[in-house]
């Protein structure tokens, strides 16, 4: 996913809010139930939900911090995870499994005891990663090998590494397809993977979205939906027969995308615009946006609680930019030490 300090916080203009028609612009009105402080040091990526477990999982630095979600309190973390860019949970193993960026490497985590059980080699700079139930099977999305490695759940041993031709991003799965679906960002593309194989079935062109990074599934009406950085668009693509059938337009520096089957709504969080734009899903054939949730600049990265309908985005609070010695240009704002938190966002009252 994208470095949060670099192009998630560059000067990029707000879109403004768009309304839909009838009942669901007028039910959806999410905003800030409350803020979760995590606290600590370095930049962090994308948030994994265990909504049974009540369990949020947040890569932070060289750890992931675990919150708990009716506690609205972090409640520990799993260490010794270099670069962690996310982590994958496989609920009835009890496992979670870490993408370590800055190691090439993934931990295989006791969930019980948040300890690691053991570590394994997969590609380089490891991003994107997840639990694929249909082959009890853990995929790695390799940023720096353009590559992904795939890891079977119980043993921990690398089964293959699949060939993907680009900077993969985001991916989801259909288990009733036997298909692993994947955003190949720098040929604005999507992958379809043959989970049984582990071979590329086909490949997809988006246009005329561009750098799709964030990636959700409507499992009902096989769609994907991609938020796209290079257009601002989020887009439903048709991934029985590779057609984009609708897109709509977002705020700047999209990263992430989920989508709730209970509502029928899909978010897609702009960093960049400090937005997360909130689609509904009329038809297969149709997003109409009902609200723009105006949240925090550099809020890029986001989960959705299913049972709760709720979203959870990562944030921090930043000092201003200083000129630099070299010309007076503005350097990268800094981060405040101790200030990163979650934003906690819903239709409650």
């Amino acid at each position: 996913m994208k470095n949060t300090l670099l192009r998630t916080l560059l000067p990029l203009a707000l879109f403004s809010g768009l309304s839909g028609a009838g009942a669901t612009a007028a039910e959806t009105s999410y905003h800030l139930l409350k803020e979760i402080p995590v606290g600590g040091d370095g930049g962090w990526d994308y948030l994994t939900m265990d909504s049974a477990a009540h369990r949020l999982y947040l890569s932070h630095g060289n750890v992931v911090m675990v919150v708990d979600t009716q506690k609205d309190a972090v409640v520990g973390q799993i260490d010794d995870t270099p670069g962690v860019h996310g982590l994958a949970i496989a609920p009835k193993l009890n496992r979670g499994f870490s993408s370590n960026g800055r190691e090439n490497k993934v931990n295989i985590v006791d969930l019980a005891t948040l300890k690691t059980v053991s570590k394994v080699d997969v590609g380089q700079n490891p991003d994107w990663i997840f639990f694929e139930a249909g082959q009890n099977e853990v995929y790695t999305f390799n940023g720096r090998s353009h590559n992904s490695s795939v890891l079977a759940a119980d043993s921990g041993k690398v089964l293959a590494t699949i060939e993907l031709g680009g900077k993969p991003e985001t991916a989801m799965a259909d288990a009733s397809l036997g298909r692993v679906f994947d955003n190949i960002e720098d040929k604005n593309e999507v992958v379809a993977i043959d989970t049984k194989t582990h071979t590329v079935v086909n490949r997809w062109s988006i246009a005329p979205n561009a750098a799709a990074s964030g990636m959700a599934i409507d499992l009902a009406h096989k769609r994907l939906i991609l938020g796209c950085g290079d257009s601002n668009t989020m887009a439903l693509l048709d991934y029985t027969s590779g057609k984009v059938t609708a897109s709509v337009p977002i705020g700047a520096g999209v990263d992430a995308c989920s989508f709730d089957s209970a509502t029928q709504l899909a978010f897609s969080s702009c960093g960049g615009s400090g937005t997360v734009t909130i689609a509904h899903e009329d038809s297969p054939s149709k997003l109409t946006v009902v609200q723009t949730l105006t949240t925090e600049r550099g809020a890029r990265t986001m989960t959705l609680d299913p049972a709760t309908h709720r979203i959870y985005l990562a944030s921090a609070k930043y000092l201003a930019a200083t000129a630099s010695a070299a010309g007076g240009a503005k350097g990268r704002p800094q981060m405040v030490p101790g200030s990163f938190k979650v934003l906690v966002y819903g239709t409650d009252k």
